[in-house]
């Protein structure tokens, strides 16, 4: 019996779904994105804004939130693999100068970030790690909001992960010169009384 072709869903399919569909692209198959609670976006907040002011400054890339689909394998018949990081940076050298901004990014994040939630399973976790690692991706961070840890995977060094916790800083000179990022800060949470 003959293997079975699956059709690849195409770009202009992905984006006929609109805005509210909240899908990634995995093996060539549409994969519906569970709903996050409120610590994950204030977690995703922080790290986008901490990544945002400095970047804006130097005009060195562009930082998203939550949202962005990267086009990270594409075959002739369609998409092989998309995903939409938590939280993302592109180097402006990484950026096609004929990009169309109103379509997902053709390619991988520079930097893509990646926050666990009490129902993420660890494995389908590392594969994602490991599709921006495919991609081209120079470094992946996973983070455990409840453990305030940050696991960062890098492309140049992929036989370790380097664990940060809530008292560490991590230098991010590698992609913007002069960043550093205490830890403790991606963690800050809103005070109510």
């Amino acid at each position: 019996m003959d293997a079975v072709q699956l059709k690849l869903i195409t770009e202009d399919e992905l984006m006929a779904l609109g805005s509210d569909a909240r899908v990634e692209v995995v093996n060539g198959e549409l994969v519906e994105m569970v709903p996050v609670g409120g610590l994950h976006h204030l977690v995703g907040g922080n790290i986008h804004d901490l990544f945002k002011i400095p970047t804006t400054k130097t005009k060195l890339g562009l930082v998203f939130f939550d949202g962005l689909i990267y086009l990270l394998h594409k075959e002739e018949g369609g998409i092989k693999g998309a995903r939409v990081p938590d939280v993302s940076f592109i180097r402006k050298t990484d950026i096609p100068a004929d990009w169309d901004i109103e379509k997902p990014f053709p390619g991988a994040p520079t930097l893509a970030v990646e926050i666990m939630s009490p129902n993420d399973d660890s494995e389908e976790v590392l594969e994602r790690v490991r599709d921006y690692q495919r991609a081209g991706t120079e470094e992946v961070w996973v983070v455990y909001p409840r453990q305030k840890e940050i696991h960062q995977y890098q492309l140049a060094h992929p036989e370790r992960v380097q664990v940060y916790r809530e008292g560490d800083v991590i230098n991010m000179g590698h992609l913007l010169p002069g960043l550093t990022i205490a830890v403790a800060d991606c963690f800050i949470l809103p005070d109510f009384n």
